[in-house]
C-alpha cells in the first residue's frame, strides 16, 4: 500500500546514527544519503527516509502518528528497542512485550526518535488454538 515513509529531522546526523542502529538491529543496512541530504534505508521491500523539511521550517513530529517496523521475532523487537535506546532514542509507553487487541496478539516496543517521532517495532504472534 505504501511506497515509502519519510520523516523530518533537524539534526540529520543524530537521526542517521539512530536509524542506522535501529534498522541494523532488524537486519537492514546503513542508510544512503543523496545530494540533497536525504537518507534512505531499504529493507524487505520497504523504504524509510529522513530529511530536513523542504519548506525550511523546523521538523515536527505528528501528534497521533506512529510508524511501525515489522520484525520477524520477539527477540528482534528487543534488539531493535535496545539499539534505539543506545543510539539516542527514548523509551515510551509500556516496556517491550505482548499485547492483545482487536488486531490479535502482538509483541511490541515503542520509542521516540531524536526528532520526537513515535516509532514501534511489531511482531505478530501466531494465533493460539
Amino acid at each position: 500500500m505504501f511506497s515509502h515513509v519519510m520523516v523530518g529531522a533537524d539534526d540529520l546526523d543524530a537521526s542517521r546514527k539512530f536509524y542506522d542502529a535501529l534498522i541494523g538491529a532488524i537486519g537492514g543496512h546503513p542508510g544512503r544519503t543523496d545530494e540533497k541530504g536525504r537518507t534512505a534505508w531499504v529493507h524487505n521491500g520497504s523504504v524509510f527516509m529522513i530529511t530536513n523539511p523542504i519548506d525550511g521550517q523546523p521538523a515536527s513530529c505528528g501528534n497521533g502518528m506512529t510508524i511501525g517496523f515489522a520484525c520477524e521475532t520477539p527477540e528482534i523487537v528487543h534488539a531493535w528497542h535496545e539499539a534505539g535506546l543506545a543510539a539516542g532514542g527514548t523509551a515510551i509507553e509500556d516496556p517491550p512485550g505482548k499485547r492483545e487487541n482487536a488486531f490479535g496478539a502482538l509483541y511490541l516496543a515503542y520509542l521516540r526518535d531524536p526528532a520526537g517521532n513515535k516509532i514501534c517495532a511489531l511482531h505478530r504472534l501466531p494465533k493460539e488454538g
